[in-house]
């Protein structure tokens, strides 16, 4: 009882400290406490200290739970636990907003700065996680890749899994993304939201809230979606939208998931945009080409250098620039070049955009980046998408974040690199006898050749260096036009087709 007395107190103190309560919440916030961990009374204590993140004070308050028996201990349900704990010291959604307004009348960076720290704050955003992940950066001729292993997502415990499948299914909220998840308590198969909070948008005269993703993977990662649970779909309204947004939030970029599986982000079913503040590899790359779309002469536009194939728009003049790109869209909807193997139909449609969207200075840019999700016999899990033989490092998805340039890896790397660099330290000729990482057996004998004298002091930069090729690799698998000069002049080709649109 008095190790929780003084934790009640650090956690009052915390949030005050990081403006989640004020002095005038701390009685009710107090009672809120005693009644979700089972306490009979709280007398207060004096607390002199500064975290960064609560979670030390969490992980006392779950051991004390678990020991009470109030939860079982397992992963998921420490997670609601901790989320029900947080929401005694949050501030309703309303007073979130009001001072989210009042501070973006000053400043849209004051009241985004706000916002991403009440989420880190109240372990929406679970930092402490985040910040296990490995992350670097590895150098080609398209500039610096950003890599990253995601450890920010624990393991699921068996006991966590067997309740799953005993959990009775339910509709609500419809998806992760649905605006009903402010505030939901969560179950063992939906994560728990009480500490979330959300930001009303106008965009084109619709509604729309901002968040942010709680798992953050890069600066001020946020997630725009839709009040209504409405599939993905690029159109005009997609380019509106993302340009509305970058006029609320100019310091911001933008951009959507194409709206076709294969390449598409995780979630198809919410019509949703990320967003964020970091500069990615792609907006850096340069424009190598220039073109001339004859009726939008104030729209400059080029093709980047960036092993996706992309067109770059850009303008002051908003208007130009979404017509522009909305012609393009279309255009490219129906477009096929069957000597680069590209085939706008077949049994289904396959040409869809990834756009991304920024401004510099008074200019709004587009990047257009041409997918197509088309099957063959030979890549059954999709032409343009990362093919068997850098399955080994990334087999997932080429969505809106891998495009920028920033490689999200699966945890298992992790172990799976340390064996490899520990083989590579002995000089170890072939690793295809060794169970858990003989998926890596070609690729390991291609870092031996390239790489024959391994030290201690340059093996974990020989292999950053050698997964950041492997992503590059990647993203040359999803670019419809190659980078070879047959690509380039069909890409040549593809713009020439357009020129008059």
């Amino acid at each position: 009882m008095c190790d929780m007395q003084h934790e009640i107190s650090r956690l009052l103190h915390f949030a005050r400290q990081k403006g989640l309560i004020a002095p005038e919440d701390e009685v009710y916030a107090a009672n809120r406490l005693l009644d979700v961990l089972g306490v009979e009374e709280y007398v207060p204590e004096q607390v002199d200290e500064t975290l960064e993140t609560a979670t030390p004070i969490l992980e006392r308050m779950l051991d004390y739970a678990a020991g009470k028996g109030l939860i079982e201990g397992t992963t998921d349900e420490r997670d609601l636990f901790d989320t029900r704990i947080m929401d005694c010291v949050m501030p309703r959604p309303s007073e979130v907003v009001r001072q989210f307004r009042a501070l973006y009348a000053a400043s849209p960076r004051e009241a985004t700065d706000y916002y991403y720290d009440l989420s880190i704050a109240s372990n929406y955003i679970r930092k402490t996680r985040i910040d296990k992940n490995i992350a670097w950066q590895a150098e080609t001729e398209y500039g610096a890749l950003d890599v990253t292993i995601n450890l920010s997502k624990p393991e699921k415990d068996p006991r966590d899994i067997a309740k799953a499948k005993l959990a009775k299914s339910s509709a609500y909220p419809k998806c992760l993304l649905c605006r009903e998840n402010e505030g939901y308590a969560g179950r063992v198969n939906h994560p728990a939201r009480e500490t979330h909070r959300l930001i009303p948008l106008d965009l084109t005269g619709r509604s729309w809230f901002l968040q942010y993703s709680p798992y953050t993977y890069y600066n001020e990662h946020c997630i725009v979606l839709n009040n209504e649970h409405v599939p993905m779909a690029i159109s005009r309204e997609t380019f509106e939208n993302l340009a509305a947004f970058l006029e609320i939030f100019p310091h911001y970029f933008a951009g959507s998931n194409a709206d076709l599986p294969i390449v598409g982000g995780s979630i198809l079913s919410h019509d949703h945009y990320q967003g964020g503040r970091y500069t990615f590899a792609m907006e850096r790359a340069p424009v190598e080409q220039e073109y001339r779309f004859a009726n939008y002469p104030n729209v400059r536009a080029g093709h980047v250098k960036w092993p996706m194939s992309t067109l770059r728009l850009t303008s002051s003049d908003k208007g130009a620039l979404i017509d522009l790109a909305t012609k393009i869209l279309a255009a490219w909807r129906t477009y096929s070049d069957a000597s680069v193997e590209i085939l706008a139909e077949t049994d289904a449609p396959h040409n869809t955009i990834t756009p991304i969207a920024r401004r510099r200075g008074k200019d709004f840019e587009f990047d257009l980046v041409f997918r197509n999700n088309r099957t063959t016999e030979e890549h059954p899990l999709g032409l343009f998408h990362p093919h068997a033989d850098v399955h080994h490092i990334k087999k997932e998805n080429i969505g809106l974040i891998e495009v920028l340039g920033l490689a999200i890896l699966p945890a298992r790397l992790k172990s799976e690199m340390e064996q490899v660099r520990t083989e590579l330290l002995k000089g170890t000729e072939d690793i295809a006898g060794i169970a858990d990482i003989e998926k890596h057996a070609d690729w390991y004998r291609s870092v031996r050749a390239s790489h024959p004298e391994v030290t201690e002091a340059d093996a974990d930069g020989i292999l950053r260096d050698e997964i950041g090729a492997v992503f590059l690799r990647v993203l040359t698998h999803a670019g419809v036009f190659k980078r070879d000069a047959a690509g380039m002049a069909a890409f040549d080709r593809w713009i020439d087709s357009i020129k008059d649109v």
